[in-house]
Protein backbone atom coordinates (compact mmCIF):
# COMPACT_ATOMS: atom_id res chain seq x y z
CA UNK A 1 0.00 0.00 0.00
CA UNK A 2 2.81 2.38 0.99
CA UNK A 3 5.73 2.52 -0.72
CA UNK A 4 9.18 1.25 -0.06
CA UNK A 5 11.88 3.31 2.12
CA UNK A 6 14.15 3.14 -0.56
CA UNK A 7 11.50 4.38 -2.95
CA UNK A 8 11.42 8.26 -3.96
CA UNK A 9 9.13 10.27 -2.07
CA UNK A 10 5.38 10.12 -3.43
CA UNK A 11 4.82 13.26 -5.03
CA UNK A 12 2.32 15.48 -3.09
CA UNK A 13 -0.67 15.51 -5.64
CA UNK A 14 -0.51 11.49 -5.20
CA UNK A 15 -0.14 11.60 -1.37
CA UNK A 16 -3.14 14.46 -1.25
CA UNK A 17 -5.04 11.31 -3.22
CA UNK A 18 -3.94 9.19 -0.32
CA UNK A 19 -5.16 11.01 2.39
CA UNK A 20 -8.50 11.90 0.94
CA UNK A 21 -8.46 7.81 0.14
CA UNK A 22 -7.82 7.08 3.51
CA UNK A 23 -10.37 9.78 5.10
CA UNK A 24 -13.07 8.06 2.82
CA UNK A 25 -12.26 4.68 4.73
CA UNK A 26 -12.31 6.64 7.60
CA UNK A 27 -16.03 8.22 6.85
CA UNK A 28 -16.95 4.68 5.78
CA UNK A 29 -15.82 3.17 9.20
CA UNK A 30 -17.65 6.07 11.45
CA UNK A 31 -20.86 5.65 9.26
CA UNK A 32 -21.13 1.95 9.12
CA UNK A 33 -20.24 1.63 13.11
CA UNK A 34 -22.80 5.01 13.77
CA UNK A 35 -25.90 2.31 11.29
CA UNK A 36 -25.51 -0.14 13.63
CA UNK A 37 -25.50 1.52 16.62
CA UNK A 38 -28.59 3.05 15.08
CA UNK A 39 -29.69 -0.12 14.50
CA UNK A 40 -29.18 -1.90 17.96
CA UNK A 41 -30.66 0.81 20.06
CA UNK A 42 -34.10 1.29 17.92
CA UNK A 43 -34.62 -2.89 17.91
CA UNK A 44 -33.56 -3.70 21.77
CA UNK A 45 -34.69 0.03 23.08
CA UNK A 46 -37.51 -0.04 20.68
CA UNK A 47 -36.39 3.89 20.60
CA UNK A 48 -37.11 6.13 17.83
CA UNK A 49 -34.69 6.78 15.02
CA UNK A 50 -33.66 10.11 16.08
CA UNK A 51 -33.01 9.22 19.83
CA UNK A 52 -31.11 6.24 18.44
CA UNK A 53 -29.01 8.05 16.06
CA UNK A 54 -28.91 10.52 18.98
CA UNK A 55 -27.34 7.88 21.69
CA UNK A 56 -25.35 5.78 18.88
CA UNK A 57 -23.53 8.89 18.30
CA UNK A 58 -23.14 10.55 21.54
CA UNK A 59 -21.34 7.04 22.65
CA UNK A 60 -19.55 6.58 19.60
CA UNK A 61 -18.21 10.14 19.90
CA UNK A 62 -17.03 9.35 23.58
CA UNK A 63 -19.94 11.32 25.98
CA UNK A 64 -21.85 8.38 26.88
CA UNK A 65 -25.80 8.04 26.37
CA UNK A 66 -28.43 10.41 26.84
CA UNK A 67 -31.31 8.51 27.20
CA UNK A 68 -32.44 5.91 29.80
CA UNK A 69 -31.88 2.27 29.26
CA UNK A 70 -34.51 0.07 30.37
CA UNK A 71 -33.96 -3.61 28.89
CA UNK A 72 -31.62 -5.58 29.91
CA UNK A 73 -30.51 -6.60 26.09
CA UNK A 74 -30.06 -3.08 25.27
CA UNK A 75 -27.75 -2.03 28.45
CA UNK A 76 -25.44 -5.47 27.52
CA UNK A 77 -25.28 -3.62 23.84
CA UNK A 78 -24.90 -0.19 24.79
CA UNK A 79 -21.68 -1.71 27.12
CA UNK A 80 -20.54 -3.61 24.15
CA UNK A 81 -21.17 -1.12 21.58
CA UNK A 82 -19.09 1.42 24.20
CA UNK A 83 -16.39 -1.03 24.08
CA UNK A 84 -16.41 -1.21 20.33
CA UNK A 85 -16.80 2.69 19.84
CA UNK A 86 -13.27 2.50 21.92
CA UNK A 87 -11.50 0.32 19.29
CA UNK A 88 -12.98 2.43 16.70
CA UNK A 89 -11.82 5.50 17.65
CA UNK A 90 -8.00 3.95 17.80
CA UNK A 91 -8.74 2.48 14.21
CA UNK A 92 -10.17 5.84 13.18
CA UNK A 93 -6.98 7.75 14.20
CA UNK A 94 -4.54 5.27 12.88
CA UNK A 95 -6.35 4.91 9.73
CA UNK A 96 -6.23 8.88 9.36
CA UNK A 97 -2.32 9.17 10.87
CA UNK A 98 -0.89 6.27 9.12
CA UNK A 99 -0.08 8.17 5.75
CA UNK A 100 1.21 11.45 7.11
CA UNK A 101 3.44 9.29 9.26
CA UNK A 102 4.65 7.16 6.68
CA UNK A 103 5.02 10.11 4.73
CA UNK A 104 7.49 11.77 7.58
CA UNK A 105 9.37 8.59 8.45
CA UNK A 106 9.95 8.07 4.83
CA UNK A 107 11.65 11.29 4.68
CA UNK A 108 13.79 10.89 7.28
CA UNK A 109 15.47 7.51 5.69
CA UNK A 110 15.97 9.12 2.53
CA UNK A 111 17.25 12.21 3.77
CA UNK A 112 19.37 9.61 6.30
CA UNK A 113 20.76 7.56 2.91
CA UNK A 114 21.55 10.63 1.48
CA UNK A 115 23.89 11.22 4.49
CA UNK A 116 25.31 7.73 4.53
CA UNK A 117 25.93 7.61 0.50
CA UNK A 118 28.27 10.48 -0.50
CA UNK A 119 27.90 10.46 -3.81
CA UNK A 120 24.14 10.72 -3.65
CA UNK A 121 24.30 14.51 -3.35
CA UNK A 122 26.11 15.07 -6.79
Amino acid sequence: MFEHRKDALLPRAAFLRRLLRHFGLSAAILAGSLALGVIGYHILEDQAWVDAILNAAMILGGMGPVGELRTSAGKLFAAAYALYSGVVFLVVVGVLFAPVVHRALHRFHLEESDRDDPGAGT
